[in-house]
């Protein structure tokens, strides 16, 4: 979810383990735009098929990949990660994000026209647990954070 700390936490872990960083929302933004620029004028049709052909290309050799929130939405990328990886759910509950986001829409956020953050928060909640791994509370700090995910991979 946009606010977790997929990013940041991400960042910091792959500095400690001494892995390759990719993050899909820049790589998509250096291949073609901003998100929120690319659901503006193509729509989110296609800036799924955006998303998931490039977590579809990403090769794991010692990579830490932070995905885009959305990427949930593509059962064939999810399962093409899991099958890479371990895949991470950072959870981080519904008030937290609100305080961490200002402003969802500017983020490039899909969600379905009527739908409230909230409502897509609960919805993708769901899809978030079915396809990950591991979870991981991240409401305190990136070590905290980071202490957790080492001691759920063994590492």
């Amino acid at each position: 979810m946009a606010g977790a700390g997929k990013t940041t936490v991400g960042k910091a872990l792959s500095s400690h383990i001494g892995y390759e960083f990719l993050d899909t929302d820049k790589i998509i933004e250096n291949l073609y735009g901003k998100s929120k620029d690319i659901i503006d004028s193509e729509g989110q049709d296609r800036f799924r098929a955006i998303e998931e052909e490039v977590l579809l290309s990403t090769k794991f050799n010692e990579t830490l990949l932070a995905t885009g929130g959305s990427a949930v939405f593509s059962h064939l990328a999810m399962k093409f990660i899991r099958e890479k990886s371990y895949v991470i759910y950072l959870e981080v509950n519904f008030e937290t994000i609100m305080d961490r986001v200002s402003d969802f829409k500017e983020r490039g956020f899909i969600k379905d026209p009527n739908q409230t953050v909230e409502n897509a928060y609960k919805k993708r909640e769901i899809l978030y647990k079915r396809y990950s791994d591991h979870t991981v509370t991240n409401n305190r700090d990136i070590e905290d954070c980071i202490h957790k995910i080492l001691t759920k991979l063994k590492l």
